[in-house]
């Protein structure tokens, strides 16, 4: 009782709950962020995240899954900037979503592997890309990957993307961002755009 408090300024209104800041600052895991939904820009902002991260000097490793065309912007930019490290655990073609074959069951597999070791290393963040659609697809099984999150050192941030975030997923997360598809370019037969799609 007596723990709510309502901010206002000129901009906003802000309701705080000191009993859930009190709990986030007790538990022993970091943030978790979800970019999801059937628009494009989930990749994209969680990369934008992790480039105001590296502005403040911060470590940002992104663990790709089901993607492995080097060629895209993403991993083209580690060549400029420092503190910042991209692994990709997928073929360079697209995954059928219906019917994944044998070594895209692998190859998120030792992704998730991966996963295991690079938070043993501690990056400040941690973006694993389309890990939503691996889970979704049942290339991951989502207790695995409910298991990492919630071991998370707590000064860490992890990012996961990807549409069809589990609701379980969801619930875990601290911040969740649905992104929707309005209008886009694909839809009239324009192709997808070098340093704006990939």
């Amino acid at each position: 009782m007596g723990t709510k408090k309502i901010e206002k300024t000129k901009f906003w209104t802000r309701f705080i709950d000191e009993n859930k800041i009190k709990k986030l600052l007790m538990r022993k895991r970091g943030l978790v962020y979800i970019f999801t939904g059937d628009g494009e820009g989930k990749t994209t902002a969680a990369l934008g995240l992790g480039l105001r991260a590296i502005g403040h000097g911060k470590t940002v490793v992104v663990i790709q899954f089901m993607k492995g065309r080097k060629h895209v912007g993403e991993y083209q930019v580690q060549k400029l900037l420092k503190n910042y490290e991209v692994y990709q655990f997928g073929k360079e073609q697209f995954v059928d979503l219906k019917h994944p074959d044998k070594e895209d069951f692998e190859l998120a597999k030792q992704g998730l592997e991966f996963v295991k070791q690079i938070i043993k290393k501690r990056p400040d963040v941690l973006i694993l890309d389309e890990i939503n659609i691996a889970v979704d697809t049942g290339l991951l099984k989502l207790d695995d990957v409910l298991e990492i999150i919630r071991s998370i050192p707590k000064e860490m941030v992890v990012i996961l993307t990807g549409r069809n975030a589990s609701k379980k997923l969801i619930k875990e997360a601290d911040v969740v961002s649905y992104i929707k598809d309005i209008k886009h370019i694909f839809n009239y037969g324009v192709f997808a755009r070098k340093s704006e799609q990939y």
